[in-house]
């Protein structure tokens, strides 16, 4: 499959042939797997002392005829904590249960359950990633993935000469010019807040993946305007983020780098 490498101003430099990767069948049912497995949730649970830091001091019996029982008393069996005592008459209050006042909870969260176990096989990590890199070359894909183009017109995967150490502001213009308005503004990163009580539950604001850069392992781009891996640390979670066919744009380079996947 022959594609054109174009410049930041989306001229024709040359045509070179992509590596098979990008030709692959698509897997979205492995792909899909593989972005499960990836899945990374911070576990979080109470103190294993919460609910048992009263600094009043006693141990209650839970026999008849002892001192220190509350047998007797016409008072529920719950764990108490003795406030003061004087003889075998005692003020003491309810704690440490979920029923009591400042005492632990009922059914907390397990961090166990937090915990992401699945693996996944070796052979089927390297499908899902020439699944990924064949869906971002794919017409369809890209189309069903972003519902507000009706149809792309571009030739893809988007492959540029370099864009080794340019400054932002250049690049930006740049970006605008080879992709045009309608891709430039699914290409932009937006960040937005949240409706929702999701607000107030530590994930006020929320963005959309945007366009991915691919650079070669000897390239380098800083910016916050798009998303940029190297192909040293590419994978499937980078090229699917929100699903199948993302829009991305790959390096010379990096298309180079990507002949010699294994």
């Amino acid at each position: 499959m022959k594609i054109n490498i174009l410049n930041l101003e989306g001229k024709k430099l040359k045509e070179i042939n992509l590596p098979k990767c990008f030709s692959a069948d698509i897997r979205e049912d492995i792909v899909a797997k593989v972005l499960e497995s990836k899945k990374r949730k911070q576990p979080y649970a109470p103190s294993l002392v919460g609910g048992k830091q009263h600094s009043a001091s006693g141990i209650i019996r839970h026999r008849r005829h002892v001192w220190k029982t509350h047998y007797g008393h016409g008072i529920s069996r719950i764990p108490r904590k003795i406030m003061s005592a004087k003889g075998n008459r005692f003020n003491w209050v309810g704690a440490e249960v979920a029923s009591t006042v400042g005492g632990r909870r009922a059914h907390p969260p397990k961090v166990l359950s937090m915990m992401n176990t699945r693996s996944i096989n070796k052979k089927e990590m390297k499908i899902a990633l020439y699944s990924a890199l064949s869906a971002t070359a794919d017409k369809n894909k890209i189309s069903k993935r972003y519902q507000t183009l009706e149809k792309v017109d571009r030739e893809v995967p988007l492959i540029v000469s370099s864009v080794n150490k340019i400054k932002v502001k250049e690049l930006l213009t740049k970006i605008k010019t080879l992709l045009g308005n309608d891709l430039y503004s699914l290409a932009i990163k937006k960040k937005s807040v949240r409706s929702g009580k999701g607000k107030l539950r530590g994930r006020k604001y929320k963005s959309n993946a945007g366009l991915l850069i691919v650079v070669g392992k000897d390239e380098e781009l800083k910016t916050n305007a798009f998303e940029v891996v190297n192909t040293k640390n590419l994978g499937v979670t980078d090229l699917a983020r929100g699903g199948l066919g993302r829009l991305t744009l790959y390096t010379e380079q990096a298309i180079k780098d990507l002949e010699g996947l294994k």
